[in-house]
């Protein structure tokens, strides 16, 4: 399935940004005038194209989908994990975001909240990215019948053209890029 390899390239990218959060937490915790600048930039890829962009897909079209086309997963609660997992990572961020103008405002306790949330996020994605890469993704296109998936594919496809017009992908990875080669 061509929307499953999309995400599987997401999930990709996402893991690049993982690293630099990863990075940018560890220069707060051991730099102690450190200036935390990219974090807001950081919660934006986050929320726009990890969350909106990317979790949108899988929320509103694959998972929905699975959830109501393959019994076996919805009565496991393996879906409902996903969104629950996809529901605390947007609690960290949130938290994040908190902690961020917490700092800004001079509570300098406030930097352990931002490397905490910071760090529990990177953990949690990538452990989720990669139970969906060799789990789920698999399941969908084992169990699936051609037509389902044939609505996957084309509803897919509308969302990534509207976010082709409107440039995401292109903004996201070049975010990607610069925070790469500033902090890797």
């Amino acid at each position: 399935m061509n929307s499953i390899k999309v995400m599987v390239e997401e999930h990709e990218n996402i893991r690049r940004m993982l690293k630099v959060i990863r990075e940018v937490s560890y220069r707060l915790m051991t730099q102690g005038d450190y200036d935390i600048d990219d974090f807001p930039r950081i919660i934006d890829f986050v929320r726009t194209y990890a969350d909106k962009h990317h979790h949108g897909k899988e929320e509103d079209i694959l998972f929905k989908t699975m959830n109501e086309e393959i019994e076996k997963l919805s009565k496991s609660g393996a879906i409902t994990g996903m969104y629950i997992e996809h529901d605390m990572g947007r609690l960290y961020m949130a938290n994040l975001e908190k902690a961020i103008e917490g700092f800004k405002s001079g509570d300098d306790k406030k930097r352990l909240d931002i490397i905490a949330n910071g760090i529990s996020y990177s953990d949690l994605l990538d452990r989720h990215i990669e139970k969906e890469n060799t789990a789920m993704y698999k399941f969908a296109e084992n169990m699936l019948n051609d037509n389902t998936k044939l609505f996957i594919e084309n509803e897919c496809e509308k969302i990534e053209n509207l976010a082709t017009e409107a440039g995401v992908q292109n903004k996201y990875i070049a975010l990607i890029e610069e925070m790469e080669s500033k902090y890797l």
